[in-house]
């Protein structure tokens, strides 16, 4: 356990390097505060880490099981949640799970980096809900430079997994209108007409998940 004036070891999870890589480049001016143990967990961790900060980013938030895995993990301490998506539901999950904390992607970088103190120190923190979900200032997604939403990266990237439009809608707690829109924004950003030429682009553009990141924190090699 970290010692006072010791920064908090933090533990990234994801499937997306860009993911990672934008969300560890928040806490640059924490360095003090938060050490950044791990963003790629195709490297053995020995040691084990205070936080894992579990970031949801194209994950299936409707399935739960893989955050209780992460929080019965013994090398991880306690688990925060890192998401932009606030329904009722999907926060019931998560604390039914046993996770520690439930932090909104709207959290500027000193906010976010507070409340993992206070997580550290043992309090529950649930953020409220952000009134228009939108992505954090220096926070990074495939897509972005493309002029893509964090929305519909997130869309995209479930589309790339294969997922059919009921599947997204039910996923990402929209409704199947919203996904339909949501896909005719990401069709006209790329020039494309088909979800086949969507699929493709999507591979070739680094929407594809790496699942080894996970399957390490689930107990895989």
């Amino acid at each position: 356990m970290a010692q006072q004036g010791t920064p908090i070891r933090v533990a990234l999870v994801d499937d997306y390097d860009v993911v990672l890589a934008g969300l560890a480049h928040m806490f640059d001016n924490y360095r003090d505060r938060i050490t950044i143990c791990e963003i790629d967990a195709n490297a053995a961790l020995d040691d084990e880490v205070d936080i894992v900060l579990y970031d949801s980013f194209a994950q299936p938030e409707s399935d739960h099981e893989e955050l209780g895995a992460l929080v019965r993990n013994p090398r991880a301490r306690r688990v925060v949640v890192y998401t932009w998506n606030f329904h009722p539901d999907l926060i019931e999950s998560a604390q039914r799970q046993g996770i520690h904390g439930y932090l909104s992607k709207t959290l500027p970088a000193r906010e976010l980096v507070a409340a993992i103190e206070r997580v550290h120190a043992g309090d529950a923190i649930i953020s409220p809900a952000p009134r228009k979900a939108s992505g954090a200032s220096g926070l990074d997604w495939p897509g972005r430079h493309e002029g893509f939403s964090d929305r519909e990266s997130e869309i995209l990237a479930l589309i790339t997994q294969g997922k059919n439009n009921a599947e997204v809608a039910a996923l990402t707690y929209l409704s199947p209108n919203t996904v339909k829109s949501h896909i005719r924004n990401i069709y006209r950003k790329i020039d494309t007409t088909s979800r086949t030429q969507a699929v493709l682009w999507g591979v070739a553009h680094g929407f594809t998940p790496d699942h080894h990141r996970i399957d390490h924190w689930l107990g895989g090699p």
